[in-house]
């Protein structure tokens, strides 16, 4: 997949996460990567995958890792004040969800890009903000927080798609299903969504639909092909089914 980030071939506090944790999950799942080399080796991105399973932040981490960049998630900002936990996402360089679009949260976001550029650094943002409530598991309504994170300041916004992972742990399955061991679980990551005409307008409500919009669609296109199957011409909305988006990683 070319040439590793120094953020994987650099000691650092990912090291001893990533030999705990990469042979656990390479023992359920059997992970065939497409696209690696679309993911940038160096610099800020936000990478953007559809999320259908508890288990598939450890399929997308291990992904990331293996091309060769640190895999850092938007997570929920209450975690940041959990004792031990709060201090281990900062090491580790995750990033606290803006919450709602008010002031302070357009303003934290303009934080949060420019920490990304200055620093280097991708993101994993799931732009569903939780898992599908799709009943087949096709990505469903986009939420803006990933958009957001790109517009403002030029961050290339990179779709991702798997399938596989709920073979393993069903969604609001308790529990793994681990026989047999190694399921395969595909991952493809496309080519960067096109959003430069809407650069510097993350302020704009029209220019974050149309944004998210462009990125869900490329998720879906690449889910796909990974499904060889059509996604449902209109993508599932969970309020017009009466169904409340608990348990949010974005906004």
């Amino acid at each position: 997949m070319g040439s590793r980030s120094p953020e994987s071939t650099r000691p650092s506090v990912f090291w001893p996460l990533a030999a705990i944790i990469v042979p656990i999950v390479s023992l359920i799942a059997k992970i065939r990567i497409r696209g690696g080399e679309k993911l940038p080796r160096d610099g800020a991105y936000v990478l953007a995958p559809n999320h259908y399973s508890e288990f598939d932040p450890l399929i997308v981490a291990v992904a990331v890792w293996r091309i060769g960049r640190a895999p850092r998630f938007m997570a929920k900002e209450s975690l940041f004040r959990v004792p031990v936990l709060g201090a281990a996402l900062r090491a580790t360089g995750m990033i606290p969800v803006a919450r709602s679009s008010s002031a302070s949260a357009a303003k934290q976001t303009l934080k949060q890009s420019a920490e990304l550029v200055e620093h280097r650094r991708g993101v994993i943002v799931y732009p569903e903000g939780t898992l599908t409530r799709d009943p087949d598991l096709w990505p469903m309504r986009g939420k803006s927080g990933a958009v957001r994170l790109a517009l403002t300041d030029g961050i290339p916004l990179i779709p991702m798609a798997h399938w596989g992972a709920q073979e393993i742990m069903g969604r609001y399955q308790k529990g793994l299903s681990l026989w047999p061991l190694r399921k395969r679980v595909e991952v493809v990551i496309g080519d960067p969504v096109d959003v430069s005409d809407l650069q510097g307008r993350a302020g704009e409500a029209s220019a974050l639909n149309e944004a998210t919009t462009r990125l869900m669609n490329a998720i879906t296109v690449l889910l796909e092909e990974l499904r060889d199957e059509k996604a449902p011409a209109e993508r599932w909305n969970p309020s017009t089914h009466g169904q409340k988006e608990t348990g949010r990683l974005d906004s």
